[in-house]
C-alpha cells in the first residue's frame, strides 16, 4: 500500500487510480514506440534520441512526443488503414465496378431510392 493508515477505501481509490495512470501511461508508450519505429521519414539516429528520452524522462518524453507528432501519428494511423483496406479489396476482389453495377440494379428495382442510390455510389467511389 501506498500509505500508513491499513486498508481504507481512500486507500484503495488511490491505489486504484494509480494502477490506472500506469497501465494507460504503458499503452501509450506502446502506441508512440509503435509509431516512432514504424516512420520512415525519420534517421535511425533520431530514433535513437527519442528512445533515450522516452527512458530517461518516460512520462514527459511521452507527453513530448504526443504533443509533437500527434497530427502525424493520426495522418500515419490513417495511410495505414486505408492501406489495409484496399489489400483487403484486392484479396476478397473488389471491385468498384462491380458494386456500382448491383447499386443500379438495385435502384431499377426499386429496391433503393435515388437518394439511397447517390449516397452508396459515394461511398463505393471513394
Amino acid at each position: 500500500m501506498f500509505f500508513e493508515g491499513g486498508f481504507t477505501f481512500t486507500n484503495f481509490l488511490i491505489d486504484v487510480f494509480a494502477i490506472f495512470v500506469f497501465v494507460l501511461w504503458f499503452w501509450l508508450l506502446v502506441t508512440v514506440l509503435g509509431d516512432l519505429f514504424r516512420r520512415g521519414d525519420v534517421s535511425g539516429a533520431a530514433k535513437v534520441l527519442w528512445v533515450i528520452l522516452l527512458l530517461v524522462f518516460p512520462y514527459l518524453g511521452v507527453f513530448i512526443y504526443l504533443i509533437s507528432q500527434g497530427r502525424g501519428m493520426a495522418e500515419r494511423q490513417h495511410q495505414r488503414a486505408e492501406q489495409a483496406r484496399e489489400q483487403l479489396r484486392h484479396m476478397v476482389g473488389f471491385s468498384a465496378a462491380d458494386e456500382i453495377e448491383k447499386l443500379e440494379r438495385m435502384k431499377s428495382a426499386g429496391t433503393i431510392s435515388a437518394d439511397e442510390y447517390t449516397r452508396l455510389r459515394a461511398r463505393v467511389v471513394q
